[in-house]
């Protein structure tokens, strides 16, 4: 009577049965937009790092750059904050208008047609972002086409027994089975290789630039996850999900030094602006 859907509700309350042992604490902390980070310092795109090493809001400051207009009057309720964020969540790995649909464009109140300029505008804002997406795209052809091994923005493109390998800045690879030259959906060279696809089945996928781009940034901002896991090794992380670390903690232990504990960068990613937050808590939620 009083919910539209018992299963719904019952799936949400799982999270709260995840308690801490008795006298403990529950500490529950994220990283910042990290992937906007992680692709901003790959790609160099001064205004990006510059804006997440000082207030680091990403929506308002992408509004601002879109649309010319200053911060200060992009506020929370402001309609371009809501394009500058849509944007931001949809656009960075060579999405378009289909891309802002998917992630709710429409139901948020634009139009169809503020859509395609919406595009228009984030590339023109992030014209490193968009030269990393096709730089890394030359740079996987060449390697599995050629056999070439490169190296740019700190990663490595090689390939080697029947394997196509991306060597992050970590020093981790990214691999993929069996690559070779093939035909995408609109006529044009792209790069295929096998794995589990859509219908959870063995087959050859496509991929090209800013797919690769998402596989790195994604890689990466794990492998930044796992560093502060060590870092905080003397901590009970209890879970992890995503970016996010779930911590049981002594009553006395500090929030804050935790946070800037977990948000220190890696040695292997310098330059790169690091910030996490988080919340203390009975059980486990959403903040």
């Amino acid at each position: 009577m009083l919910y539209d859907s018992v299963p719904e509700v019952l799936s949400e309350l799982i999270r709260t049965a995840f308690i801490p042992k008795d006298g403990n604490k529950l500490i529950i902390a994220d990283f910042s937009a990290i992937e906007a980070r992680v692709i901003a310092w790959f790609a160099g795109e001064v205004w990006r790092n510059e804006v997440f090493a000082g207030h680091g809001r990403i929506y308002e400051a992408s509004a601002s750059q879109m649309f010319n207009i200053p911060i200060e009057e992009i506020t929370k309720g402001n309609p371009l904050r809501q394009k500058g964020k849509i944007a931001e969540l949809a656009l960075g790995y060579g999405g378009s208008v289909g891309a802002l649909k998917a992630m709710g464009a429409i139901e948020m109140g634009l139009t169809e047609d503020e859509l395609p300029p919406l595009v228009d505008a984030w590339r023109q804002t992030n014209p490193n972002i968009v030269k990393f997406w096709w730089d890394v795209d030359r740079a996987v052809m060449e390697a599995v086409k050629y056999k070439h091994t490169t190296s740019s923005y700190g990663l490595t493109f090689s390939c080697r027994s029947g394997m196509f390998f991306i060597t992050l800045p970590s020093g981790r690879s990214l691999a993929y089975v069996k690559p070779k030259v093939g035909t995408n959906k609109f006529g044009g060279e792209c790069i295929t290789y096998e794995g589990i696809g859509s219908t959870k089945k063995w087959e050859r996928l496509d991929s090209y630039g800013p797919k690769f781009v998402e596989n790195i940034v994604q890689a990466t901002s794990r492998d930044i996850l796992c560093y502060s896991m060590k870092t905080l090794r003397y901590c009970s992380i209890v879970m992890h999900i995503h970016d996010e670390l779930v911590i049981e903690a002594d009553p006395r232990m500090s929030l804050d030094v935790l946070c800037e504990q977990m948000g220190r960068t890696p040695p292997w990613a310098k330059g790169l602006k690091l910030r996490a937050d988080g919340y203390v808590t009975p059980f486990y939620k959403k903040d």
